[in-house]
């Protein structure tokens, strides 16, 4: 993450900060040296997605980070590896990556797998949702367009 002001890595962007209601909140950063901690920044506040940097107007967006995020990407409450299942009942398989619109945080699409042999035999899935999801200690349930 940079800041546009200075030119200046003010962190790095370690996971996605994920409401109940599937919503991408915020993104959330690690900043120092030999202590690393955790800070937030609201989607919003995020001037632009590059492929190869997240650029912010000034450092001063970034909030410590107090209480634990709803739902992480891969760190507290963890979505990534969770089984994903349609509204009919059908399982679509575990979650591997979502893809987002960056201006509002409303997650498009789903990347699924069904494991390392399929993988590679089959190649992952994209499926795209129309709503968002229902999260669950067990699974996610989308309905797919």
């Amino acid at each position: 993450m940079y800041e546009l002001k200075s030119g200046t890595k003010i962190g790095v962007v370690c996971d996605l900060n994920i409401s109940r209601n599937g919503v991408v909140k915020g993104l959330l950063v690690k900043k120092g040296v030999l202590i690393k901690k955790t800070f937030c920044i609201d989607v919003q506040n995020v001037t632009s997605f590059g492929f190869d940097g997240v650029m912010v107007e000034d450092g001063y967006v970034l909030e410590p980070l107090t209480e634990p995020a709803e739902y992480t990407f891969e760190n507290n409450d963890r979505l990534l590896g969770r089984m994903m299942i349609s509204k009919e009942g059908e399982r679509l398989g575990f979650l591997e990556d979502v893809y987002f619109m960056e201006e509002v945080g409303t997650i498009i699409g789903y990347e699924l797998s069904d494991g390392f042999f399929s993988d590679i035999m089959e190649g992952k899935r994209v499926i795209r949702a129309d709503q968002p999801p229902a999260i669950g200690k067990d699974a996610i349930i989308v309905n797919v367009k």
